[in-house]
């Protein structure tokens, strides 16, 4: 891993309290990234808010769907 300044890091040895810890906190990360990204594709597959952003695109989509199912034979 490099530091921010450019230079390599100096390897320290970390306890295994220390790496349980920081499995620990990247887990929870982990978890909070993996909540809000479920909210945002609920939120982007509700159909409601799609037609509530989209209202005459919906309709529109609806008229030519009409028509191809009224033309069938």
């Amino acid at each position: 891993m490099a530091a921010s300044n450019g230079q390599p890091k100096a390897y320290s040895p970390r306890s295994s309290a220390d790496l349980r810890a920081e499995i620990e906190r990247t887990r929870a990360e982990l978890a909070t990234s993996v909540s809000a990204l479920r909210e945002e594709v609920a939120v982007a597959a509700d159909w409601r808010q799609w037609v509530n952003r989209n209202p005459y695109a919906c309709v529109g989509a609806a008229f030519v769907v009409g028509l191809w199912l009224g033309s069938r034979d």
